[in-house]
């Protein structure tokens, strides 16, 4: 006997938003039970409604709680456009990601310094290219109590190295992820992936100075390989900043950090675009 689309729905509240994506493949019931609004209520975040007025996107209408689900899975700019909301469509977990405008840089109000400008590819209107700087310092932070609870997260920060980039290379950055409640992870990372030929330049030019700063701190991850940049879909790259855990009914403040200041080493050459926090579960 075919189970009353009424008790179909309440069943797939139960499920994970894949299982309702997929469910219209079983029945009609199933299909017409997988559309209704009781079950994308469910799945929506318990404060879309706030998300969606704050967005750039405000006075669009909706004409079911599954169109509002998709919508945010495409992603909102909210905030003023300084941050970007996302679902994952499978899973309903949230990402962020905060813009170079809502980040903490050092120097970036100098124009000697930092440069502002709107990136082709960029997310936001605006992004951070760095000029010239011996102190690095990027800050963003993040309260837990927005995204998903019971969800281990990672926080990456999204850049580019320009074709002039330098000083890059000799001095590893370190990361540094902490939050009140005493999580507290701390790493180092090159600000560059790997150039043999530059290399090979710069024992030339640099010699032992070189060497005695690299013997100093190497960033070297676990399976014994150099930590750096890593491609991303969208064309940019990205630098882990470290993992945090979200808790139910927990508000909690987190920093995600990146300097390199030890070195005293001119550098110039990055473009930031923000910092992504996202689910890596």
């Amino acid at each position: 006997m075919m189970l009353p689309e009424a008790c179909v729905a309440n069943i797939l509240t139960f499920t994970s938003p894949a299982d309702a994506f997929s469910s219209s493949e079983v029945s009609s019931v199933f299909r017409l039970a997988g559309d209704s609004d009781f079950v994308w209520g469910k799945f929506l975040p318990s404060d879309y409604q706030s998300i969606i007025s704050q967005s750039t996107d405000h006075h669009r209408n909706f004409s079911s709680n599954k169109e509002i689900y998709r919508c945010l899975c495409d992603s909102l700019l909210i905030d003023n456009a300084r941050k970007l909301f996302k679902i994952n469509k499978f899973s309903g977990k949230i990402s962020y990601i905060l813009s170079a405008r809502d980040l903490s840089i050092t120097h970036s109000d100098h124009a000697s310094y930092w440069s502002w400008s709107n990136v082709s590819d960029s997310r936001f209107s605006e992004s951070a290219e760095l000029i010239t700087t011996d102190r690095l310092e990027v800050k963003g932070k993040i309260q837990t109590g927005v995204l998903t609870p019971n969800t281990r997260y990672g926080a990456y920060l999204i850049m580019k190295v320009t074709k002039g980039a330098y000083g890059l290379d000799l001095v590893p950055a370190e990361t540094l992820v902490k939050s009140k409640n005493g999580q507290n992870i701390k790493n180092t990372t090159y600000l560059c992936c790997l150039d043999e030929k530059k290399q090979q330049m710069k024992r030339l030019l640099y010699g032992n100075r070189e060497e005695r700063m690299a013997m100093t701190v190497k960033a070297v991850g676990g399976d014994g390989k150099r930590r750096e940049p890593k491609g991303r879909d969208d064309g940019w790259m990205e630098i882990e900043l470290g993992e945090f855990e979200t808790r139910e009914g927990e508000d909690d403040e987190v920093n995600m950090i990146l300097t390199e200041v030890k070195g005293y080493q001119l550098k110039g050459g990055i473009v930031i675009d923000g910092i992504e926090v996202r689910p890596n579960c």
